[in-house]
């Protein structure tokens, strides 16, 4: 809204000072400054709010040590998070670019799933929450709809460097510009694709298409029928896998700052036609928006800290936990770096396959044995450590420490071919 603002009176008027707000760097920053404001600030009365309506968690005994002192702490302090996301987007962000369009929905959607299981959980006294089916059928709609916005909206395109030949005599490069070099490396044309970003490959792009080849010449027209498929696995993984992630005091949401600041700088290089002609990505035009968005939810996130660090005064909730998954999904999507989840996002991947496997090798022995067995002593992996005798603040600072390592190693493989 600001932004808008700030730009009419610069054309119209020609305030002083009103075209800082064409900066994305500006609007990230004031962003950031916005979300870490209402979380810090705003956060302790809602805390406040919580505690005098005895919004509290009701917490499973799991024979975990310090679990029943955490008995009545409040809940859904994911609000905290989605309110300290979506206020400074409306006031920064360029409201009618497409993907930020997208960003609110995701959040906006996935908030209100984890909404309705907190509420089950705290109002209805039913500990189980949303039944997992409706979770699902909801990540599952989100992902057709995002999906088929990336495939068919034509806001959402990419540039790929364009085939000229040593720069002939068409281009005086030495007069150039950087921002001109770029434009001429770059193809004239913007077009819809499939293609994304595969780490430490030659040409570091990998096309969806191809996987329909088999169908014939036409296979592109019918390529939506695995990449949407594709969009609609990796939201509902990833959002899963914060919610598993989010069962000791500041791990989901300081991996998920983490994850939002790498994030932020892949938005940045992809959206900046200096920065991707250096780096020999694909450009992605009007792609840089998404550094507001992300900022806004790096500050939510840190924020949040605040008060959810050891021992945490609130918890965030499914209403947290499932949106700051999914949103991460869906910005990766959306910068095409999804291929690069496993490796940023890898906490919230291990903790996913620690279930898995924990669950599979049980019902697998019990069959064969009789009995079931575990790999771990519990799943997800953090209550491993935890059974283990290690103390929460040490079990997160190391994951965290993982977390930054497994950062600048995504940031890396941008140059890593």
């Amino acid at each position: 809204m600001l932004y808008h603002l700030f730009n009419w009176l610069d054309v119209q008027f020609g305030v002083p000072g009103a075209g800082v707000f064409q900066y994305i760097s500006f609007r990230a920053a004031a962003a950031v400054i916005t979300s870490l404001f209402i979380t810090i600030v705003y956060g302790k009365r809602i805390i406040s709010f919580l505690q005098k309506k005895q919004i509290g968690e009701t917490v499973r005994e799991l024979g975990l040590e310090g679990q029943k002192e955490k008995e009545g702490t409040p809940t859904m302090g994911g609000l905290i998070i989605l309110a300290a996301i979506i206020i400074p987007t409306l006031l920064f962000a360029k409201l009618d670019n497409i993907y930020i369009i997208i960003m609110l929905l995701t959040t906006i959607w996935l908030g209100l799933i984890g909404f309705l299981d907190d509420y089950i959980k705290v109002f209805r006294h039913d500990k189980k929450g949303l039944k997992g089916k409706f979770k699902i059928i909801g990540q599952v709609v989100l992902g057709i709809v995002v999906g088929a916005l990336i495939y068919f909206h034509p806001d959402i395109t990419i540039k790929e460097k364009a085939e000229i030949e040593h720069y002939t005599q068409t281009h005086n490069i030495q007069s150039q510009t950087k921002y001109e070099k770029a434009k001429i490396e770059f193809a004239k044309q913007a077009k819809q694709s499939t293609k994304t970003t595969i780490p430490f490959v030659k040409n570091n792009e990998f096309d969806y298409a191809y996987l329909m080849k088999w169908i014939g010449p036409d296979y592109r027209k019918w390529a939506w029928l695995i990449f949407i498929p594709i969009v609609i696995f990796i939201i509902t993984a990833v959002s899963n896998g914060a919610n598993l992630t989010d069962g000791i005091d500041g791990l989901a949401t300081g991996v998920s700052a983490i994850v939002g600041g790498t994030l932020a700088l892949l938005a940045w290089v992809s959206g900046n036609i200096i920065f991707a002609n250096y780096l020999n990505i694909m450009f992605i035009p009007n792609s840089g928006e998404l550094a507001i968005f992300i900022s806004a939810f790096v500050g939510a996130t840190t924020g949040f800290l605040w008060y959810n660090t050891y021992p945490a005064q609130i918890f965030m909730g499914d209403t947290g936990s499932l949106a700051l998954g999914g949103i991460i999904a869906v910005i990766a999507l959306l910068i095409r770096k999804e291929l690069l989840i496993p490796i940023f996002c890898a906490v919230f991947f291990a903790e996913s396959i620690s279930v898995i496997i924990q669950v599979s090798y049980f019902k697998f022995t019990k069959k064969k044995y009789g009995e079931g067995r575990r790999v771990f002593l519990m799943a997800p992996l953090h209550h491993h450590y935890q059974k283990k005798g290690y103390a929460e603040p040490k079990i997160v600072m190391r994951f965290l420490i993982i977390s930054i390592i497994l950062a600048v190693v995504t940031i890396i493989t941008l140059k890593l071919r």
